[in-house]
């Protein structure tokens, strides 16, 4: 195995490779392990519970404006100031406030009959017999549930997925561009910018309740955001969505249809939300998020300067032998479970409620209606440092 500290932001590691290996190598270390990956660039990587939370709540000392993501790295994030996870308190606080309020848990309650019915409508293949591909199921319901609390087109949502799929794992062989990930990644970006665009556009002459015309009417600093405020932070939302929800299920079915966990899930469906807090502990759909240290700091006896670059990579930080008792067993009931698959501080994922409503949605309905679960084709990870997931999951399932 490659060292873990020169490893652990290679994507083909999380395609091809044992990257929780590597994880564990770099949880067993003293301190934070410094990666140079140029003769200009490095970062330190963060891979404990207590240091994750020194980091992700802090953010006077670790700041988001210069960008969250290595792909990012030592380069001046342009969404800095202006999309919700690249803007630093207060001003951030001002930016998410309205969001919050509309993604809040009551007011996507009201909305589970919407949420069900899309589920239903994903799920409603695999009653066929016939090998059915899982996680691209489950990469495309999030899209659905995000883009009807957005008001967009039923007909645009599978784009959507693929654009959204492009910008997360630009390096992978399904979507990579002959010009290489970075062009890419920025022809994700052009297309994804110029469609809310030309969407937010129409919406401010009809004004509604969704998601959208939420943003529109925020205001920040006693003005309304601007159309480019809103399209970054359209597309923000969106992405959370996608990278958030589908990675929880498709890892369950990966890695635990034949070990007896989905039956006894379905043989007691109330133990549904503490099985969907592990399947989110354990899959951990984001890899990472990046910070820069404002001020020189220490992090677990480490001296991180001023300006350097620091990588929390939650998958390792919630199989954390420190913070979680038998870390690498899914237990349906685990408490407390204290995990980080939705952030920490600030920058808390805002769709949260979301995200829990839908995945506790879902495995009600796929382990109420189906057993038997069978692998029916080879399982294909996606390559991305900043997505741990399924792009391909053949299954085939009987109906109860």
């Amino acid at each position: 195995m490659a060292s873990a500290a020169t490893a652990v932001d290679d994507p083909v590691l999380y395609s091809d490779g044992d990257y929780r290996a590597v994880w564990e190598e770099l949880r067993d270390l003293d301190g934070l392990s410094w990666r140079q990956v140029d003769d200009r660039r490095g970062f330190w990587s963060v891979v404990k519970l207590a240091d994750a939370h020194q980091v992700l709540q802090d953010a006077e000392t670790f700041t988001s404006e210069r960008g969250t993501m290595l792909c990012m790295l030592g380069v001046q994030d342009p969404a800095g100031g202006r999309q919700l996870p690249a803007t630093d308190p207060p001003r951030h606080t001002t930016m998410r406030a309205s969001l919050q309020k509309a993604l809040a848990i009551r007011p996507i309650e009201r909305q589970q009959e919407m949420i069900r019915g899309l589920v239903l409508e994903s799920l409603q293949p695999l009653a066929d017999g016939g090998p059915f591909d899982f996680a691209e199921a489950m990469l495309a319901l999030p899209v659905a549930v995000g883009g009807a609390a957005m008001g967009l087109p039923r007909q645009d949502w599978p784009r959507l997925v693929e654009l959204l799929t492009a910008s997360s794992a630009p390096e992978d062989p399904d979507h990579l561009l002959p010009g290489g990930a970075q062009a890419t990644l920025d022809n994700a970006h052009r297309e994804l910018f110029a469609y809310f665009q030309d969407i937010t556009h129409e919406r401010r002459k009809n004004l509604g309740d969704d998601l959208i015309s939420v943003l529109i009417r925020t205001e920040i600093d006693g003005r309304r955001m601007s159309p480019g405020e809103v399209i970054s932070n359209c597309y923000s939302v969106l992405l959370g969505a996608a990278v958030t929800t589908p990675h929880s299920p498709t890892y369950v079915l990966a890695e635990h249809m034949d070990d007896g966990l989905l039956e006894e899930w379905a043989a007691d469906l109330s133990a549904t939300p503490t099985a969907v807090e592990e399947a989110l502990r354990l899959a951990s759909p984001v890899s990472h998020f990046m910070r820069y240290a404002v001020t020189d700091t220490e992090i677990r006896g480490t001296k991180v300067r001023a300006g350097d670059a620091v990588a929390v990579w939650f998958g390792a930080v919630n199989r954390d032998e420190e913070a979680f008792d038998d870390a690498l067993t899914f237990r349906l009931r685990r408490k407390p479970n204290r995990h980080v698959a939705f952030g920490l501080g600030p920058h808390y994922c805002v769709g949260h409620n979301v995200a829990r409503v839908t995945l506790r949605i879902l495995f009600n309905e796929l382990l109420g209606r189906f057993t038997g679960f069978e692998p029916a084709g080879t399982p294909s990870r996606l390559r991305s440092n900043f997505i741990a997931g399924y792009k391909h999951l053949p299954i085939t399932a009987r109906t109860r």
